[in-house]
């Protein structure tokens, strides 16, 4: 069974304890302290691994835990480090946190491996706390708590074009006639049951198309099986838009095209942006007069929108090239950037959320932020990248400090030093 979406339950290893003990030998007077340090818990990992290409796997399995750290013991020896798990998935698969549905990880194109949860560091053991005055410490530091959180995973395919249309249309055919793919194809609804990759091979280059299985009016809410698969169209850079032009069905191809467009502006408005071609289909059953009826109807209907209308028949092969060329060309002027999923949601603020901080003024026109929390996050955070000062920028907002500042009377221009780094402030 095709799946492309799973819930699962992901944890780091804890750190292991450090250990109280002391050094007892004969002969060996005033032996002290001599607990050994905790192992490190292992890291949760997710890595690709080219060969899948479903979530299968995690239906049936939904908690994975990377080993915990042990125990320092004595003689100062140190506990084993807990094994790191790596989860392996599909390339294009996106990881969520379940709460808030924001992008932990986009798995697709460089982005081969990532830890996501990191192990906990080991506590030290008393021999580290021994002092002139304190010679005989009997405490030990805890190994540090694991990470957990409850994740999504999201398969979205990774191609150029995407190609949709009603149940029936045609697509299926359409595929097997400009790719290497061999879906399963007959006529009734729903023959896709997940979505087909095929390779496009022409003169000077080629691009990746992916069939969406049968949209329906309603997708977006849930209707039909089309809305499992809407998120795949969601890295294609251009959709062709296939129809049915001669109303085998009794559908209105003008109202199929209207209808699957909402459904897409539905579910992800960005996607009405793309660059849209409509390959009316099944002109081999209609006659020359017919045709050119339909053509005209539909190009007088959209190409005054900037969608351009290409008569063809999966069947025959007619009008095909002439689509597949044009789609070349669109692609060769769009940019090249793959669509990745940027990440929101850093795991390291579900240690950080409790710890403290302080914001106060230390003389005019300037002011200091300073804690716990501050010092982790400037320690993971690249201020010199773009995307790691949104990311400060939002760490500041969402944390209030932003609110302490200005009910301190921070004023624009005013200093505000956090540690060893110092910022102007400007609303």
């Amino acid at each position: 069974m095709f799946a492309d979406r799973a819930e699962i339950h992901i944890r780091s290893g804890k750190g292991g304890d450090g250990h109280v003990s002391f050094r007892k030998e004969i002969f060996v007077p005033a032996g002290g302290p001599d607990g050994g340090d905790g192992g490190k818990g292992g890291d949760l990992i997710f890595e690709v691994d080219e060969g899948l290409n479903t979530l299968t796997d995690f239906r049936y399995i939904r908690k994975y835990s990377a080993k915990d750290g042990e125990n320092g013991g004595k003689k100062r020896c140190h506990g084993k480090d807990g094994e790191d798990l790596v989860i392996k998935v599909p390339p294009g698969t996106v990881i969520k946190e379940k709460q808030t549905g924001k992008v932990v990880a986009d798995m697709s194109h460089g982005n081969k491996r990532e830890v996501i949860l990191r192990g906990g560091r080991g506590g030290k053991g008393n021999q580290h706390y021994a002092t002139p005055t304190m010679q005989v410490p009997k405490y030990a530091q805890p190994g540090q708590k694991a990470q957990e959180m409850d994740v999504i995973l999201e398969l979205k395919v990774i191609a150029d074009v995407g190609l949709v249309g009603f149940p029936n249309v045609g697509k299926s055919t359409f595929l097997s006639r400009v790719t290497n793919a061999r879906p399963k194809i007959g006529n009734y609804h729903f023959t896709t049951l997940s979505p087909n990759l095929g390779v496009v091979d022409l003169e000077g280059g080629g691009f990746v198309i992916a069939d969406i299985p049968g949209l329906i009016e309603g997708a977006s809410e849930g209707l039909g099986l089309g809305h499992e698969f809407l998120r795949h169209i969601e890295r294609t850079k251009v959709i062709i838009h296939l129809v049915d032009a001669a109303s085998t069905e009794g559908r209105d191809p003008l109202e199929d095209i209207n209808k699957i467009n909402s459904e897409l502006i539905a579910y992800n408005p960005e996607l009405a942006q793309r660059p849209q071609v409509i390959a009316a289909n099944k002109l081999d059953v209609l006659t020359e007069e017919e045709e050119v009826a339909i053509i005209k109807k539909l190009k007088e209907a959209f190409e005054p929108q900037g969608i351009p209308v290409f008569a063809i028949s999966a069947v025959s092969g007619k009008g095909i090239k002439e689509l597949l060329y044009h789609v070349k060309d669109m692609l060769s002027h769009l940019d090249t950037t793959p669509i990745v999923f940027e990440k929101e949601f850093f795991p390291e603020d579900l240690a950080q959320s409790t710890l403290p901080f302080e914001v106060w003024k230390e003389e005019e026109h300037l002011y200091v932020v300073e804690g716990p929390r501050i010092e982790r996050m400037l320690g993971y955070t690249n201020l010199d990248s773009e995307k790691g000062f949104e990311f400060f920028q939002k760490f500041l907002k969402e944390n209030e400090i932003l609110k302490q500042l200005e009910e301190l009377g921070i004023q624009e221009g005013d200093t505000v030093r956090m540690y060893g780094l110092a910022f102007d402030y400007y609303k």
